[in-house]
């Protein structure tokens, strides 16, 4: 076909993601839609995908993304009748360990509360489902009947010719060499055959979407890797409703396909695909065999299901797939364009989920925002930094053989690092630092005694406790010096910055110079988009702090706010500025002796700030406290970083100074009742729904994004709302994501967990849902589902404003 002259949008790459996109968008409506493939539809990475469809997920929206993708595969068939291949034969995930059958317990129970069947079966139960499968050496399993199976290729183009008989255009054999730019926003793209203008682009090239996208300037952090499956000759009791069955533990998982098995899997140390670029022309091509990379799981699904010790294997299919630094796939519009979206990076999990994302990918370009909280899957979750080609093939390695592998509480990821650090990471690892990382920064999760390895991971009480609690016990009773370097700051100036930010912010930021503003930042839903703090550092001139992960994320939602004919400058200044927290009852005492500056809370009042003397040393002192209690926030140019920590260290001995962590951090501000964005806040919670009407000025001169949700809210009654939760039994140790019931109900999870300093047992913060939300709690008996039982504890509300 001969390509149009324009269209309201392109979609680059015909696999199941876009042709997924083009179905919703045409079904929304939105029918001039122009869909390029550079080969022929399936030819990347659908045509030789495994087809496993599940619905469970890490959390609520994930786990409804599924849920639908699983009724649209049911229903596709019947629409456009093409076969689709969808068979709901169920899904059986077994336990070799106790402590993975305690975590299947804890997946099962947040499925349940998200309208999932789910049962939990003993291994005899699991071996009557799966006939073929040795049992003596599992805990149990669980089996999930509505799961299912489809074949892929036939499903791409069931929803190709749905997408096509309500109007999208879809040619082949086109490829996309650039794209059309004008004023910061998409214009176009050009190909061999012409020019295409259009008010939207979706990058959907599924491996080839990272080098697609520099020819735009936009950052696609993915990278494939060799992703291998053997299919056998039939097998006597296997049969088309055989169940998908997944053993983790054994990095394997198994289908059904003509009477025989797929088998494949997740070995520990992946194969990245060291190809740059990928060419064009590899189509409906596979790689070489490889068994020694598949050995261990080849031995594994010998020891599992023994028939394949002699069932004859018809190929081992080695195709490559795209993977991303953390294991989630990308969605949403790049921060560096307006008007380029992506949906890619799917981590071999693309079948399952094309059907879902692509739905959001439309609703999102229809809408103008992400309709629920992506931020799991959301492009702006990247630093630029993630598009570095030796780290991506790195960390591929990694997180490729992660994605079966027992996943502890807090275990942190360790290859590509360490990447970003402040000016103290040499002195913080010399004093015992155990390092994680955020958004690429090293971060001191807690200090180690010298001489004293880090604990090994597990799923009870952790055995670095006492060594936080050390750190905790210093922060309400003496001082502790917290490295705060990675929050994000974007400086925003010129002379409509203080216009732009009262739009902007839900909080009135038109204060006095020195002064700071905690503030939501909305959608037009009236959920958080970000929670800030602003500092005026002169009238035109804002300094806005940020979480370590949202720089990127903010800074877009600022840019795209920016009204016609309004004049600002936004500068990324994260690296520019050290923060380093003085935190405790003895803070100000130890800041006496180290600045001549009076900083007592009458000359410097909450939430103030002023530029102090420090040893040698000139910084903003804040009074300001996350961890709730006194204290101050030091913003100090990096290159001053080191002098000003080593001389609060050098005055602070005697009076209690340790280094304390983000582990202690995390667990003081649950305490305290401060939020955290991304666990308690995202664009699914309102204000009223966080309990932080209190940070917000519905009646300030300027109308703000979300006001209007705001009031039109206020006659309705909360869908959720934001609890405390104190466990009952001191012994008890919870991570997150625990199930709460109140009532005899599931009603949440455990947004946050940590030890509560004060109460000497785990605290934590849920959402409650539905009737739990529109009642009172002052010490309401509750219950959490912790690894399959139920254990005690307490409901409240009560919160500290921050």
């Amino acid at each position: 076909m001969s390509l149009p002259a324009q269209a309201r949008v392109v979609i680059v790459g015909g696999g199941i993601a876009g042709c997924s996109t083009a179905y919703h968008l045409a079904r929304l409506g939105v029918t001039d839609v122009l869909l390029l493939e550079q080969g022929r539809l399936t030819n990347g990475t659908t045509w030789h995908a495994a087809g496993l469809v599940g619905q469970m997920r890490p959390n609520r929206n994930m786990t409804r993304m599924s849920l639908y993708g699983i009724e649209l595969y049911g229903a596709l068939e019947a629409e456009t009748g093409l076969a689709t291949g969808w068979k709901q034969c169920g899904s059986l995930n077994v336990a070799r360990t106790p402590e993975r059958m305690q975590v299947l317990h804890k997946q099962a129970a947040l499925a349940r509360s998200c309208g999932i069947e789910v049962h939990v079966v003993s291994p005899q139960e699991a071996g009557a489902l799966y006939p073929v499968m040795r049992t003596d050496d599992l805990q149990g399993a669980i089996w999930i009947p509505g799961d299912g199976k489809a074949n892929p290729a036939d499903l791409c183009m069931s929803l190709a010719k749905g997408a096509r008989n309500r109007g999208v255009r879809i040619a082949e054999g086109v490829e996309v060499t650039g794209v059309i730019q004008e004023g910061g926003r998409v214009a176009g793209v050009r190909t061999a055959s012409g020019d295409v203008r259009c008010e939207t682009l979706v990058n959907c090239a599924g491996m080839w979407a990272r080098q697609f996208g520099r020819l735009a300037g936009v950052n696609v952090p993915l990278y494939p890797a060799e992703h291998f499956y053997i299919v056998t000759e039939r097998i006597e009791g296997v049969h088309p409703m055989l169940p998908v069955m997944r053993d983790p533990d054994g990095f394997i998982y198994y289908k059904e396909e003509v009477g025989g098995l797929l088998m494949g899997g997740f070995e520990p140390v992946a194969k990245p695909w060291r190809v740059e670029p990928i060419p064009a022309s590899f189509q409906f091509q596979l790689l070489g065999e490889d068994w020694d990379q598949f050995e261990v799981l080849m031995n594994n699904a010998i020891h599992r299901t023994p028939c394949l010790q002699t069932a004859p294997v018809k190929m081992l299919l080695n195709g490559p797939e795209s993977f991303t630094p953390d294991g989630n796939f990308i969605l949403g519009e790049a921060p560096e364009l307006r008007g380029y979206f992506v949906c890619a990076g799917f981590n071999s999990a693309g079948i399952a989920n094309s059907g879902g994302a692509g739905r959001l990918t439309a609703e999102w370009i229809v809408g103008g925002d992400a309709p629920l909280d992506l931020w799991d899957v959301d492009i702006r979750r990247f630093a630029p930094v993630s598009g570095n080609r030796r780290a991506l093939a790195e960390r591929t390695a990694e997180t490729l053989g992660l994605h079966y592998a027992m996943r502890w509480p807090r275990q942190e990821l360790q290859s590509a690092r360490p990447l970003r650090t402040s000016p103290l990471y040499d002195l913080l690892a010399a004093r015992g630092a155990e390092f994680g990382s955020k958004n690429g920064w090293e971060r001191a999760n807690y200090f180690r005694p010298a001489g004293t390895p880090a604990p090994a991971h597990g799923l009870g009480r952790p055995g670095w406790l006492p060594w936080v609690q050390a750190e905790m016990r210093a922060t309400r009773e003496a001082v502790a010096l917290y490295d705060q370097s990675s929050f994000g700051k974007l400086q925003l100036q010129g002379p409509d910055a203080l216009a732009l930010l009262q739009r902007l912010c839900a909080a009135d930021v038109d204060v006095a110079e020195g002064r700071m503003v905690y503030t939501p930042m909305l959608n037009s839903r009236g959920g958080f988009e970000s929670d800030v703090t602003v500092m005026r550092l002169a009238p035109d001139r804002f300094l806005v702090v940020t979480g370590s992960a949202q720089p990127a994320r903010d800074a877009s939602w600022i840019r795209h706010h920016v009204a016609p004919g309004e004049f600002v400058v936004l500068d990324d200044v994260s690296n520019a500025w050290c923060v380093l927290s003085l935190m405790g009852p003895n803070a100000l005492a130890l800041m006496r002796r180290v600045s001549p500056d009076d900083l007592s809370p009458q000359a410097l009042k909450f939430a103030h700030t002023a530029e102090i003397d420090l040893g040698l040393a000139r910084v903003r002192a804040a009074r300001m406290s996350y961890v709730g209690g006194p204290g101050h926030e030091l913003y100090v140019p990096v290159e001053m970083a080191r002098h000003v920590y080593l001389a609060l260290h050098e005055a602070g001995a005697d009076l209690g100074l340790v280094d304390a962590g983000y582990y202690a951090i995390d667990a003081l501000r649950i305490e305290a009742g401060r939020r955290a964005w991304g666990a308690e806040l995202g664009p699914d919670e309102t204000p009223a729904m966080a309990g932080l009407l209190n940070a917000v000025r519905l009646d300030k001169p300027t109308p703000f994004v979300g006001r209007d949700a705001l009031l039109r809210a206020r006659a309705e009654p909360l869908s959720k709302k934001l609890l405390a939760i104190v466990l009952d039994g001191a012994d008890d140790w919870v991570w997150g994501g625990e199930t709460l019931w109140i009532d005899g109900e599931p009603v949440g999870e455990l947004s946050s967990a940590g030890w509560g300093h004060a109460s000497g047992r785990c605290v934590g913060l849920a959402y409650a849902r539905g009737p739990a939300a529109r009642r009172q709690h002052a010490g309401t008996p509750v219950e959490l589902e912790l690894w399959g039982r139920k254990v005690p504890a307490t409901a409240w509300d009560r919160w500290t404003p921050r």
